[in-house]
This record gives C-alpha cells, sequence and structure tokens, in this order.
C-alpha cells in the first residue's frame, strides 16, 4: 500500500510561518505531481499550491506570494512553506499524491490532514 503522512500544522499568529510536510512511503515506485489542498468549516475543499513531476508550479490567487511549495525526490515529500499568515488561512490542509506502484499501477492518495489555526 500507499500512505501519505502530514505534519507542521499547528496554531500561529496573524504574520506568522508554518511549514507543512508530507511523506510518501509504501510499496511506490515513483512519485509524480504533488499538490495542497486546504478546507475550513462549511467549505469545498479547494487546490492551494501544485507541483508537477517536471517541477512546474501552481498556486491559488489567495496564496500568491505568500505561500511556496517545493519538493525533495529523494526523500518523496513535498512541502508547504506558509509566510504573511492570515486568519483566513484557517483550515485543515491535505496532500495529494499521484504515485506509482507495483500494485496498483498509478493512483492518486490523500494524507489524513493536518490542523492549521491563525489566531488574530
Amino acid at each position: 500500500q500507499v500512505q501519505l503522512v502530514e505534519s507542521g500544522g499547528g496554531l500561529v499568529q496573524a504574520g506568522g510561518s508554518l511549514r507543512l510536510s508530507c511523506t510518501a512511503s509504501g510499496s511506490i515506485s515513483r512519485v509524480n505531481h504533488m499538490d495542497w489542498y486546504r478546507q475550513a468549516p462549511g467549505k469545498q475543499r479547494d487546490l492551494v499550491a501544485a507541483i508537477t513531476g517536471g517541477g512546474t508550479t501552481n498556486y491559488a490567487d489567495s496564496v500568491k506570494g505568500r505561500f511556496t511549495i517545493s519538493r525533495d525526490n529523494a526523500k518523496n515529500t513535498v512541502y508547504l512553506q506558509m509566510n504573511s499568515l492570515k486568519p483566513e488561512d484557517t483550515a485543515v490542509y491535505y496532500c495529494k499524491v499521484g504515485a506509482w506502484s507495483v500494485i496498483y499501477g498509478f493512483r492518486e492518495y490523500w494524507g489524513q490532514g493536518t490542523q492549521v489555526t491563525v489566531s488574530s
């Protein structure tokens, strides 16, 4: 099987920073695209940032200039550096990874989610 383990969430003051990480492990041969989503209470789960297997990045307009997505292919890990945090960034953040495995071929997997709370 394939597992995604997230870490780095927490409680910060407005203007502060957090760095989220998501590591893929298990029966994988290669990780392709790696994405970050977030979902606030009563809201839709929306894409925050994405990075392709080739390293091309994409960001939601609400986080451009403040968040940076990056990856470490040797560690099968994707990061989300979040700076200048605002209360409206408060949400559960989920990673989503496309990966190849011997058993299942190419599949997309979700992390368990990590809570980010920004106080005013």
